[in-house]
């Protein structure tokens, strides 16, 4: 008995200790380097559903990024949608989260359309481009600015617009 509270004590310490602002730099590099993927997949496996809504999308990141290096296309496709669906159950419960929206924008804008995962690009965009000069934490600003200021997807306009 003792075992196993000690094993849930250790599981919700280990949840509570994810750091966001590690986890969105641990984002920046996995979405460019397929070595760090597995290393952000792993730092995230203690999230679940009652986590924050921009951990657990980060999570469906993860998945779906993991899922990318996967060998079969089974593999792929079945990695690619449970990852997508952390991201779209995370959007549902948040809507108005910005850093949920953007993960969403993010993976859409850099999906092959043979998967058929677009849908919300423009919507995901203009929602960011609304309440971006909103964004209160200066690193979430920046972690934001960052994407779309090295975005194909953002016109000058839009970077111009953003100051960016």
């Amino acid at each position: 008995m003792k075992f196993l509270i000690a094993i849930i004590f250790s599981v919700f310490i280990n949840v509570q200790t994810v750091d966001l602002q590690k986890t969105r730099e641990a984002y920046k590099v996995a979405a460019h380097d397929a070595d760090n993927v597995n290393t952000f997949f792993r730092d995230l496996q203690s999230v679940t559903k009652k986590n924050r809504s921009e951990l657990i999308a980060y999570k469906g990141a993860s998945i779906a990024l993991k899922a990318k290096n996967t060998k079969t296309l089974k593999e792929k496709k079945e990695g690619f949608i449970e990852g997508v669906n952390l991201v779209e159950y995370a959007v549902k419960k948040d809507s108005n989260n910005i850093e949920v929206r953007f993960i969403r924008l993010s993976i859409q804008q850099n999906t092959p359309k043979i998967l058929k995962y677009n849908q919300e690009i423009e919507n995901d965009k203009a929602f960011i481009m609304r309440h971006y000069n909103e964004i209160k934490s200066a690193h979430l600003k920046m972690h934001i600015g960052d994407y779309i200021s090295n975005s194909k997807k953002f016109s000058d306009a839009d970077k111009a617009a953003l100051d960016l």
